[in-house]
């Protein structure tokens, strides 16, 4: 009796074990994915591009390069059309991963749509766009702002073309839709930000001097980085630890100021933003136009034959 009564009871506390394991497990894969890039915006904006025009990406990844967006100058209502955002930049450019190492640049790029427009469902786009955005997980940044579409990190060196698929509205549905020409903004970064969402600075930064004094020593360590030795006015003994990845710009013996920069700047990414318009064009004004264009060349084939035809009577009446 008592052996079974053990038996059950270690079998409830091994159960009872491997559920909390599991919870762990779990919270934590959602703990990774929550940390996730692009959440970071996601989670912190409602709307991703402010009042002032400038989009929040541009909060993290502090310098300013160049993107440009295509799209075309107007489109037929509920009809796929392509949007493309370029992120160029110089493929043997190297950035600092998180380890400390050096590795390839990442891209990512934000598109902010009018209202109704969105990503176009995979059954209707075209081959020839669905090659273009092969192996591109495109997502909404939001189930409210499925306007907005975010794509990223990717392999800079293979995507410094995005395209997105675009379905446009169809006005004849939804009555807040019009045939009217709308702005679309978009955004595109390569490389890792400076700062993360939560305010403290990544290693993709240059390390400065927190004091004034003297290099007295410059010691390379086994796990990577340096520790620098520096002796101040006062006499002290100070050192500065400088992360793995970064490169000194100073040298042993070399009188320093604070805030002076001690390694060189790492960054060779940054984030740009653009914008364009597109005109919602409605499909009665384009048949009204080719009719009116259809109506202009008739009547001017007809003044001229009746010119003609004048000419002749006049000649005719010449003769007489």
């Amino acid at each position: 009796m008592n052996s079974h009564y053990c038996n059950s009871l270690i079998k409830k506390m091994l159960t009872l074990l491997i559920l909390i394991i599991g919870v762990s497990q779990s919270n934590l894969i959602l703990q990774h994915k929550a940390e996730a890039f692009p959440i970071y915006a996601q989670q912190g904006y409602e709307n991703p591009r402010e009042a002032t025009g400038r989009i929040v990406c541009a909060n993290c990844h502090l310098a300013q390069k160049q993107i440009s967006i295509e799209a075309p100058k107007s489109i037929l209502p509920n009809t796929v059309f392509e949007a493309t955002v370029k992120i160029p930049y110089n493929l043997q450019s190297k950035q600092i991963l998180s380890n400390g190492a050096k590795g390839n640049l990442s891209v990512g790029a934000v598109l902010i749509l009018p209202e109704g427009f969105k990503l176009a469902p995979s059954n209707l786009i075209p081959n020839e766009i669905k090659e273009k955005t092969k192996n591109i997980y495109i997502q909404p940044y939001s189930t409210n702002r499925t306007n907005i579409l975010v794509v990223g990190p990717m392999p800079g060196n293979t995507n410094q073309e995005i395209t997105f698929p675009i379905l446009s509205p169809d006005p004849n549905k939804d009555k807040n839709i019009h045939f009217l020409k709308y702005p679309i903004y978009a955004g595109g970064n390569r490389g890792r930000g400076q700062v993360y969402p939560s305010g403290d600075k990544s290693n993709n930064n240059a390390i400065s001097s927190s004091i004034n004094g003297k290099i007295t020593n410059i010691e390379k360590l086994e796990k990577g980085g340096y520790r620098i030795n520096i002796l101040t006015l006062d006499g002290k003994d100070v050192s500065e630890n400088i992360p793995s990845g970064l490169d000194l710009q100073v040298t042993k013996g070399e009188n320093i100021t604070y805030s002076q920069s001690l390694t060189q700047d790492p960054n060779v990414g940054g984030f740009g933003q653009n914008e364009t318009e597109i005109v919602l064009q409605s499909p009665a004004r384009i048949q009204g136009m080719i009719v009116f264009f259809i109506i202009t060349a008739i009547s001017q084939i007809f003044f001229v034959l009746k010119k003609k035809q004048w000419e002749k009577v006049q000649a005719s009446e010449m003769n007489f």
